[in-house]
This record gives structure tokens, sequence and C-alpha cells, in this order.
């Protein structure tokens, strides 16, 4: 695939998402020093959800992740949008299904679905498919001192002001 197909489609994923997003979702392209705008690299924020989480249904009106403003970088190829983007959380990232390499997705999904799917994982992780054995062993025998460490790293990622 040619880099002009990729480029061309972040530039009307990036218009699209100026004209409407999800609330407290942020997606930024990088911007260079010189103010040239670097397509295949964005600077995103997702947001913790709000509301009562499946896994620990006696925590009510909240979940572990609400109250965080979660950093993600997302980093295209020119392979894009045949080839999923490499999705970066920060380093040491707690969650069970965060990969410190970066974690894949479907390919020819949107930024928008992304992110938002992204947002569904944080809240509703897959213990089937853990990417880190302490986390996935927390969530299994301890969940309690998993909820006390999501809820620890949303006070590390707070709000926007």
């Amino acid at each position: 695939m040619s880099a002009g197909v990729a480029r061309g489609r972040l530039s009307e994923e990036r218009k699209a998402w100026r004209r409407s997003h999800p609330h407290g979702f942020v997606a930024k392209p990088e911007t260079a020093p010189d103010g040239s705008v670097n397509l295949m690299v964005w600077h995103c924020i997702i947001p913790g959800r709000a509301g009562v989480s499946p896994h620990f249904p006696n925590l009510v009106d909240s979940t572990d992740w609400e109250g965080g403003n979660y950093p993600l970088t997302l980093y295209f190829t020119e392979d894009y949008p045949s080839k999923a983007p490499k999705c970066m959380f920060p380093k040491d990232f707690f969650h069970l299904n965060v990969y410190g390499s970066g974690m894949g997705w479907r390919p020819s999904i949107t930024v928008r679905q992304l992110l938002v799917g992204i947002q569904d994982l944080l809240d509703q992780p897959n213990p089937a498919s853990p990417a880190d054995h302490e986390e996935y062993q927390l969530f299994v025998k301890d969940p309690a001192e998993y909820q006390r460490r999501v809820r620890q790293q949303a006070k590390k990622y707070p709000p926007l002001v």
C-alpha cells in the first residue's frame, strides 16, 4: 500500500475527529517544533469510564478507571489501514491486557473505534488473553488488590482541566 493512502486516510480521520469525537477523548497528531504535523504519530487521552464495573458489581456508580485520563500514543505505518497501529501506554501502565511492546488491533478500524474499544478493554479486561502474568494473577486471585492498583493508577492520570 502506498504512503499516500495511509496519510490520506489519517488526514480524513483527523478531519472527522475534529468535527465530532466522543466526550472527554483527545486524539491529536504529533506537532514538530517547526509546526509541521506528523500524521503517523497521534497523542491521545482516553477517559476512564463512569458507571458500574461488570467485574466488581459491589462498586456502584463508578468504575475503577473513572477519574483518570489515560495517555496513549498511536504509531501508524505506511501500511495503514491494512496494518493496525501500535498502541503504547506509558511504561509500567497497569492492566492485564496491555503489552509493554504496544498492543495491536484489527486493521481497517478508525481512530475513534480504536480509542472507544480501548476504553472498553480498560474497564472490561479479558482474562482469557492476559498480557501480563502478575496483573492476571491479581485480577483472578486478589480482585480487591487489582481494584486498588487500578484506582491508584487513576490518580496518577488526573482529569484534564
